[in-house]
C-alpha cells in the first residue's frame, strides 16, 4: 500500500489509536426516524384475514360480576367473535412473578379499566366501538383507591419488608435534633408515544409468531405460551423497535400479547390488538406513588446520626413488579449519603387501581427523594445552605463507605463531581444573586437548588443479569448482529452495533442489527435496570471476540507471525507487516472453512443478594450525577418556570457521548415532569380521570430551560464494564431533584426561610400555592 495514500493505516501503531468506540455517531435508525420509514408494529404489513381486537373493560373498581349481557356487542357491525375468560385455553394469567394478574377478569374486577373480553371485527374502529356496548351487572365492593388507606387496612400485595443497620433507637437518644414528618410523591404515566399493540400471527403445528412492543420478548413468550397451553418453543416473539417504553412495556406489554394470541388461536386468524390513548392509561400500570413517614435525628452540625422511613405505595390490585420496586426504593434512600443507624420498612399497598409496574428508575427515584427532602428540611432548621449539609454526609472514601444493605462503595466520586458542577455552575454567586433578588421581589421569588444522585446498576434480581447475543460475518465482509436487548430509541442497538465493530476493527457502516426474537437468542432478560448496554455489549463482544480470534489464527497461518499480535482497524488486518483488507481475510478464511460466526454471552460477575436479610452487593457499580436548577415562581398563581439547568454526569468512558447526553436531557425532562406537572387523578369511584393528553400534562417545549447545560463527567468505571462505560437510562431521571427542590427554596424565601414548606409531588400550582399558604401562616405564627 502507498503510505502518503493511506496515512490512517500506514502502520500497526497508528491503527492502535482507531476506536469505534467512544465516539458521537447517529443513532442507527435516525435516518429512518426522520424520514418516516421506521417500522414499529403496527408498521408491519398486515396478513391477509386479519382481524382487530379490542377489549372491554370495567366500569367498577371493585365488584363482583353477576352477570355480561354480550348480545348487542356480538350483534355489532363487522364483529366476528367475542372472547371472555373461559375461552382461554390455557393459564388465565400475566403477572410477571406472582400470579396474582388475570388476562380477563373472571367473576370479580378489581380496578376501573380491568380487561373483562376481548372483541375481535374486521376494523379497529368496529371493535372498539363494539366493546362499549356490553352491559355487565355488578355487585359492589368496597375499595381502597390510596397508600394511606392500604396501610390502614393493612392491605398488601406482598409482605412488608425491613432493612435495619445499628441501632437507630439508641442513636435518635443521643441525637441533639430531629426532624419528623410526611411526604407524598404521587405516580407517573409513561406516555410512550406508541401505545401498547401486539399482533399475533398463527403459524403451522401449533405455533404462534407474535409481533409486539415490548421491552421483555422472552416474558412474552412464557405469558403466551401458558395461556395458550403451550410450550415456549411454540411461541415466537419479535420487536424490532418501541417508540418508547420507559418500563410500561417490561410486564405490563404481556396482557397484549397474551390477549391477541388468545383471539389468534380461538379464530384461527391474525388478530392485532392496538389501544389508543385512553384505553392505554385506563388499563396499565404507572410509577408507583409513595407515602411516606420519616423521622431523622442528626447533630449541631447538621450531620444524619439516626433515620427512620416507613413507605408505602400504590401497587394496585396486583403484585406485578411492585415487590423488586420497594426493595431498590429501599436500597436508594441512602442516595449518597452514608447512614449509621437506619430502619427502613416499604409495603406495597394493595389498592383497586390499575397494577403499578416499572418506569425509569424502578423506585430508586422514590426511594431517593425522602432523604433528599429531610435534608432539605434540616439545612433550613440550622439557617445553612441546603448543598453544605448534603457535602456533610456524603459517603466517604476509606471510610463510612458501606450501604446500609452491606455493599462497600469502592467508586465514589460524588465529591470531584459535585465540586465541579458547584464551580462550573457559579452556585455561590447565584445563591447570593437570588437572595438579593427575593429581598427587592414581593411576588415573583427565585430557588436554587443542587441535588446529587448514587444509583446502583444491575438487577436486583441477580439472575436476570446474563445476556446473549449472535454475530455473522458474511463472505463479502458485512456483519450482522442480533443480541436479547430491544430498542426503545435510548439506542442499545447503536452502542452495540459500535461494540461489534470495534472488536472487529471495521467500521461501523458495515455492521447492521436485525429485530429481537426469541428464536434467535433464547432465555434474555428485560431491556430495563439501565443494563441494555452493559449486558448485551458484553454479550456480542463475546461472539465478535471469538470470530476476530478464529479470524487471527487463519492470518497467522496464512502470512506469518503469532496469532495475538495480529491486529484488527480501520477495515484492514495487520499481520506480519502485511495489511489486509478485512473483507479480502474474510473470504480467503471462508474458503479455508472458518468458522464466521458465533454466539456470545455474559453473566455480571461478583453479584449476590439475599432477599430475606436485604443485604448484599446488588449492584455491579454506582452511576454518580449533580445537578443545578434555578427557577421563578409566581406567589399569587402558583404558576413557575425553570431558567436555568446545569446537569453533570458520570457516564464513565462513555460509549456514544452524544447518544448519552440526549439521554440525560430527555431523563431530565421526564423527571421534572414527574415532580412537577404530570398528575393522576382518581375519582371517588375510582376511576382514573387523567387518562388523556388532555387532563394529562407531560412537559412541552416550552418547559424546558432556555438555558440547559448538560456535561458528561470525566470518568473511568473501576468495574469491568463494556469498555468501562457506565449506564446512563435511568440515573440520570433522579437529576430533576434540583428543580423540585428549587421550587420549595423559592417557596421558603416567603417566609424568610424560617418554615419548611410542606410541598408535595407533584408540585402543580395548587400544590404550590398549598405549601405557600402554609409558609405564611407559619411565618405569621413565629412573628
Amino acid at each position: 500500500m502507498n503510505d502518503a495514500a493511506n496515512p490512517a493505516i500506514d502502520s500497526v501503531a497508528s491503527s492502535a489509536a482507531w476506536t469505534q468506540v467512544g465516539r458521537s455517531r447517529p443513532h442507527e435508525s435516525a435516518r429512518l426516524h426522520v424520514l418516516g420509514q421506521a417500522d414499529y408494529t403496527d408498521d408491519i404489513a398486515e396478513t391477509r384475514g386479519t382481524l382487530h381486537g379490542a377489549l372491554g373493560l370495567s366500569a367498577k373498581a371493585h365488584s363482583r360480576i353477576l352477570g355480561i349481557d354480550l348480545a348487542a356487542v356480538k350483534a355489532s357491525r363487522g364483529v366476528r367473535a367475542v372472547y371472555t375468560a373461559r375461552d382461554i385455553p390455557g393459564t388465565n394469567d400475566c403477572g410477571p412473578i406472582i400470579h396474582d394478574d388475570p388476562i380477563l377478569a373472571d367473576g370479580l374486577v378489581q380496578y376501573v379499566g380491568q380487561p373483562l373480553f376481548i372483541v375481535v371485527a374486521d376494523s379497529h374502529q368496529d371493535a372498539r366501538r363494539a366493546a362499549r356496548l356490553a352491559t355487565v351487572t355488578y355487585e359492589e365492593l368496597p375499595a381502597i383507591l390510596t397508600p394511606q388507606a392500604a396501610r390502614a387496612a393493612q392491605s398488601y400485595v406482598l409482605p412488608p419488608m425491613r432493612l435495619q443497620r445499628g441501632d437507630a433507637q439508641a442513636a435518635f437518644e443521643r441525637a441533639p435534633h430531629r426532624v419528623k414528618g410526611e411526604l407524598l410523591v404521587g405516580g407517573q404515566e409513561q406516555f410512550y408515544l406508541e401505545g401498547q399493540i401486539a399482533y399475533a400471527i398463527p403459524q403451522e403445528n401449533d405455533g404462534m409468531l407474535v409481533q409486539c412492543s415490548t421491552q421483555h420478548p422472552s416474558e412474552m413468550q412464557h405469558v403466551v405460551a401458558h395461556a395458550l397451553g403451550l410450550h415456549s418453543h411454540h411461541v415466537t416473539v419479535e420487536c424490532r423497535r418501541m417508540g418508547g417504553g420507559f418500563g410500561g412495556k417490561e410486564s405490563q406489554s404481556a396482557l397484549w400479547a397474551a390477549a391477541a394470541a388468545v383471539a389468534a388461536k380461538k379464530s384461527g386468524r391474525p388478530v392485532k390488538l392496538r389501544a389508543d390513548r385512553d384505553d392505554d392509561m385506563l388499563v396499565t400500570g404507572k410509577r408507583h406513588c409513595f407515602h411516606y413517614e420519616y423521622e431523622v435525628g442528626y447533630d449541631d452540625a447538621g450531620r444524619i446520626v439516626a433515620a427512620k422511613v416507613d413507605m408505602v405505595s400504590r401497587a394496585g390490585f396486583s403484585a406485578d413488579l411492585s415487590g423488586p420496586v420497594a426493595t431498590r426504593a429501599v436500597c436508594h434512600f441512602d442516595n449518597t449519603y452514608y447512614l449509621s443507624d437506619v430502619d427502613i420498612r416499604a409495603a406495597c399497598g394493595k389498592t383497586n387501581t390499575q397494577s403499578n409496574t416499572a418506569f425509569r428508575g424502578f423506585g430508586g427515584p422514590q426511594g431517593a427523594i425522602a432523604m433528599e427532602y429531610v435534608l432539605d428540611e434540616i439545612a433550613r432548621n440550622l439557617g445553612r445552605d441546603a448543598l453544605d449539609i448534603r457535602k456533610l454526609n456524603f459517603y466517604g472514601k476509606a471510610d463510612r463507605n458501606v450501604t446500609p444493605y452491606g455493599q462497600t462503595i469502592v467508586d465514589n466520586v460524588i465529591h470531584e463531581l459535585v465540586d465541579e458542577l458547584e464551580a462550573t455552575s457559579d452556585y455561590r454567586a447565584r445563591r447570593a444573586a437570588i437572595d438579593a433578588y427575593n429581598s427587592t421581589s414581593p411576588v415573583l421569588k427565585k430557588g436554587l437548588a443542587l441535588t446529587p444522585v448514587k444509583f446502583g446498576i444491575a438487577f436486583n434480581v441477580t439472575h436476570l443479569n446474563q445476556a446473549g447475543a449472535l454475530v455473522h460475518v458474511y463472505v463479502d465482509g458485512s456483519v450482522l448482529v442480533n443480541h436479547g436487548g430491544t430498542e426503545m430509541g435510548q439506542g442499545v442497538n447503536t452502542k452495540v452495533m459500535q461494540v461489534v465493530a470495534h472488536e472487529l476493527g471495521v467500521d461501523l457502516a458495515r455492521v447492521r442489527i436485525t429485530a429481537t426474537r426469541t428464536d434467535k437468542v433464547a432465555n434474555t432478560s428485560a431491556t430495563a435496570a439501565s443494563t441494555g448496554a452493559d449486558l448485551n455489549g458484553k454479550a456480542a463482544q463475546d461472539a465478535a471476540r471469538q470470530i476476530r480470534e478464529r479470524l487471527a489464527d487463519y492470518a497467522a497461518r496464512t502470512w506469518g507471525g503469532k496469532a495475538e499480535d495480529v491486529r484488527f482497524a480501520a477495515d484492514t488486518v495487520f499481520v506480519d507487516g502485511h495489511e489486509v483488507p478485512f473483507g479480502e481475510l474474510v473470504a480467503r478464511a471462508y474458503l479455508s472453512r472458518v468458522q464466521l460466526w458465533s454466539d456470545g454471552y455474559y453473566a455480571t460477575p461478583g453479584l449476590h443478594w439475599d432477599a430475606k436479610t436485604m443485604t448484599g452487593r446488588p449492584f455491579s457499580y454506582f452511576a454518580y450525577g449533580a445537578a443545578v436548577a434555578e427557577v421563578v415562581v409566581d406567589t399569587l398563581t402558583g404558576e413557575w418556570k425553570l431558567l436555568r439547568a446545569d446537569c453533570l454526569y458520570d457516564a464513565g468512558n462513555s460509549l456514544n457521548p452524544a447518544l448519552d447526553i440526549g439521554q440525560v436531557e430527555g431523563a431530565f425532562i421526564q423527571g421534572m415532569g414527574w415532580l412537577t406537572t404530570e398528575e393522576l387523578w382518581w375519582n371517588d369511584g375510582g376511576k382514573l380521570m387523567t387518562h388523556a393528553p388532555s387532563t394529562y400534562k407531560i412537559p412541552a417545549v416550552s418547559d424546558c430551560p432556555e438555558d440547559f447545560r448538560v456535561r458528561l463527567f470525566d470518568n473511568r468505571n473501576v468495574e469491568d464494564s463494556i469498555h468501562r462505560s457506565k449506564a446512563v437510562g435511568e440515573p440520570p431521571l433522579l437529576l430533576p431533584f434540583s428543580v423540585f427542590f428549587a421550587i420549595r427554596d423559592a417557596i421558603s424565601s416567603v417566609g424568610g426561610h424560617r418554615v419548611n414548606p410542606p410541598l408535595r409531588a407533584p408540585a402543580t400550582a395548587e400544590a404550590i400555592l398549598d405549601a405557600i399558604a402554609a409558609v405564611e401562616a407559619g411565618a405569621t405564627a413565629e412573628g
